[in-house]
């Protein structure tokens, strides 16, 4: 990957590899995340895009706390959830 140029109103333009692999055009919004010394660079995910994704793993009846909640997202964004269920 070559480098990028902050220009002088601090702006930066993406190259196309980084654009193609976030699926991003002209428009689109991207995120940068700040961890510790390093920036991450995300598209943002739209919140209804999340409704029902726990509903396979979950049987009828069946109580859910925040806790296992979080467990599961996290599983689920870090590839771990099986999405053949």
């Amino acid at each position: 990957m070559k480098d990028v140029k902050l220009s002088s109103k601090g702006q930066i333009t993406l190259p196309k590899p980084v654009r193609e692999a976030l699926g991003v055009g002209p428009g689109d919004q991207v995120r940068f995340l700040i961890l510790g010394d390093q920036v991450r660079i995300v598209k943002p995910i739209d919140i209804m895009s999340l409704a029902g994704m726990l509903k396979p793993y979950i049987k009828p009846g069946q109580v859910v706390s925040i806790e296992e909640m979080d467990e599961a997202i996290a599983a689920g964004w870090a590839g771990e959830l099986d999405d053949d269920k």
